[in-house]
Order: structure tokens, then sequence, then C-alpha cells
């Protein structure tokens, strides 16, 4: 099928709060703090005083030793959004337009880079006490509680995400092989790694956790497998099924609009990509043991997961970041050893195999990004406005930013039973 969007606001964007007179609710005022916008001002010039950077100030003040640069426009509104929950203050300031820069990702790279040590560690733990905000009891996955994360990012219109994607509706990281620079290409790759993964072959009955657009299960029924695959996102529910009928394996593709926890029978294989950072971790137990109760004996499971350090899933696990506060409500990244733990614990699973895609999802950003880029009047035709465009630039560069620098990394496992 064409993935040429049909420029129109769809009937999930429509449904979103539109802000008022121009400004996002939340955005309207900046904060008054001004003892914790001179910490958060000193703090920032500390950090940046050796970042290969170059901030530069309205008065024509630079920081920094030199780089990709960074603007400062309202210097004020700046140090009081940092000052007052740096975690989130500081991609909002983006949004608004206290600071911009020509090239965000390669601005971020640095800051991604020593992230750990850009705030001395005894003020890290009393920012984490006195300063950030906590995770809200609301977004807890619980099955109304995912239903209602899942909306708020899933649903916001397939013909946004139409927008940037590749021709597969791939919204996960692709593999590149060597040399090669075809995003498509790179995703049908992605999807045959996970696949042989899970040891997806004709006549197997596989389940996939998390449908996505349909990509994936279109693929594994092209491989002559049955395919249940399951979603909480009626967006891309309807899209998927449009999808597989197009693509002529209805007859072996069942979508369902359900919960993992809700799932029932059993199957040859079961395969579920970048869905596990959505599960939270008081259900990660739940996530593993599922999979090992729908996996027949001799099954295998084809999982693809983003990772962070085990020491900063610790030490961040309650925090209240941008990313969930604007993207993904509700979501937390697992480690690997938090993964082999849970799986120990709740499961007769175990990790056999396994590869990783960290700088492959650096490139698959940087692709999205520029198609993004390059269609931005096509995101305002469907009725998001420039706060939403600067939000969603902000997100795709500052996940670039850390898988460049692998602060964050994604793998493929292969699990098998022990």
């Amino acid at each position: 099928m064409s993935t040429e969007p049909v420029h129109r606001p769809s009937p999930a964007a429509r449904a979103l709060p539109r802000p008022h007179d121009g400004v996002w609710p939340g955005l309207a005022e900046v904060p008054v703090a001004p003892l914790r916008a001179r910490v958060a001002e000193s703090l920032f010039r500390r950090a940046v005083r050796t970042l290969p950077v170059t901030v530069v100030m309205p008065d024509g003040e630079t920081l920094g030793t030199g780089g990709p640069r960074m603007d400062i426009r309202r210097p004020d509104a700046f140090f009081a959004r940092l000052g007052t929950s740096s975690k989130i203050g500081f991609g909002e300031a983006y949004m608004v337009g206290d600071w911009t820069s020509p090239t965000p990702a390669d601005l971020l790279t640095p800051f991604a880079a020593r992230l750990a040590q850009l705030v001395p560690p005894a003020l890290q733990r009393l920012g984490r006490r006195w300063v950030e905000a906590r995770r809200p009891d609301d977004e807890v996955n619980t099955l109304e509680g995912a239903r209602r994360n899942i909306h708020r990012h899933y649903d916001l219109s397939n013909d946004l995400f139409a927008l940037f994607l590749d021709e597969t509706m791939s919204y996960s990281a692709a593999w590149f092989p060597p040399g090669g620079d075809d995003l498509a290409a790179a995703q049908r790759r992605k999807i045959d790694g996970i696949l042989d993964m899970a040891g997806v072959t004709e006549g197997m009955h596989v389940l996939e956790i998390g449908t996505g657009w349909g990509g994936l299960a279109v693929r594994a029924a092209r491989r002559g497998a049955r395919v249940t695959t399951l979603t909480i996102s009626a967006e891309q529910a309807s899209l998927a099924e449009r999808r597989i009928a197009e693509a002529g394996v209805a007859d072996r593709v069942q979508v369902l609009l359900r919960d993992y926890r809700e799932a029932r029978g059993s199957y040859d294989a079961v395969v579920s990509v970048e869905m596990i950072e959505a599960v939270g971790e008081r259900f990660w137990p739940t996530y593993f043991a599922t999979l090992d109760r729908l996996l027949r004996p001799g099954g295998r499971v084809g999982l693809q997961s983003i990772t962070m350090p085990h020491d900063r899933l610790m030490v961040s696990r309650g925090d209240h970041t941008w990313i969930h506060k604007y993207v993904f409500p509700g979501g937390l990244i697992p480690s690997v050893e938090a993964i082999e733990a849970n799986l120990a614990a709740h499961s007769s699973l175990r990790i056999a195999r396994r590869r990783s895609l960290g700088q492959d999802y650096a490139r698959t950003l940087a692709h999205w990004n520029a198609r993004f880029q390059e269609r931005r009047a096509c995101v305002a035709a469907l009725g998001f406005d420039e706060t939403f465009r600067r939000m969603w630039e902000f997100y795709l560069a500052y996940c670039e930013a850390g898988f460049r620098v692998g602060y964050l990394d994604v793998f493929q496992f292969s699990l098998h039973r022990r």
C-alpha cells in the first residue's frame, strides 16, 4: 500500500486537548522560583564549561569549549524551568523556544555522554528527594491505565506516524547491513532477525505482543506461519487490519484488541518488539510469566527491548521525566540485568542469544527526524501546532543522542526454556 498520508486531522488528533490561545496547558506560565533558577544557572554554567558545545547567550556571551550550537534566547525562563524540574524543564524550554539549536541531536550528544557527571552526586540525590517530580499514580499500567497511556501516544494519528516512518510502518530499531542505508530494507532485516530469534517457520502458530501497524505479522505470515497479534491501540488495530488484508495474508493473521495479560492459548513461538518498555516495573513479573505461560514446550521467544545501564535504572526508576510527561506515560526502560532477574524469578525462560542494535537505532532515529522535518507542512496540515512539532523534534533528537553515546541500547533476545 502507499504510505503517503491523507492530510486531514484523524479522529484521535481531533480528540487531543487543544492549546488555549496558542499555548499548551502547563507551558503558559514561567515558574517563579528565583533561588532555584540561580542554582540552576550556576550548575548549568559549571556543566557546560568543559563540554564540547557552543552555548550562546542573548548578550553574545559564549560558554563551552566549542562544538554544536545552543542558543539560549530567554535565559530567565530557561533557568526557571531548569531549576523547577530539570528532567522536564529542559525539554519544555525547547518546546516553547527558550532555547534552540540548528542540530539538536548533535547538541544533545555531549550532554548525554556525560549525563551522570553533569550534576554533583550529592546534588543529584538532593534533587531526587526535593526537586524532581515523581511518577504520577494514575500512570500505573493496570489494564485500564495501560490503555490510557497507550492511547496518549499511539492513537495520536496514523497519518502522523506515516509521515516519518518507512513503508513497513515499523516504529522500532532497524538493523542496517554493512554499507547499507535503506531504512525499509533495514526494517525488514530487523523483522527477519527477531523472527529467526523466535525460530518462526512454516506451519507454526505465532503470538505477537504489540501489533504496531502489522509489518511483523505480515512478514511472519509470508513465512507460512499463522499469527495472532495483540494490541490495545484502536488506531493501530484499524490500520494494521487494512494493511494485512492488502498484503493478501488476512486468512493467516488475526488482530485482537487485547492486553497481553488477557491472552489465552498456547503458541509455537512468541514475539514482542519494543513493547516491554510500556509494561512498567511493577508488571515485569507478570509480563515474563505470561510469555512463559503462552509458550508451548520446545518453543522460543523473540524479544526486542531497549535497555539502559543497570546502575542508571536503579537510581532513576521512580523519576518522572520529560519523556514520561509528553511522550510515553507509564513507561520504563529495563536493564539487561533486570530482564535476566525477572526471567529467573518468574519464568522458566533464559536468554540464549542476544544481538545489540544500539547504533542502528541512532541511525533509525536520524532517518525519522529528517523525514519529519522534511514534512513539517504536512504535520501542520494534520492539525498539529508548532509546539507539538518542536516536542516531537526534541523527542527524536533526545533519543538519538542517547543511543549514539551508549546511554541507551537495544537488544534482540532469543529466549529458551531452561
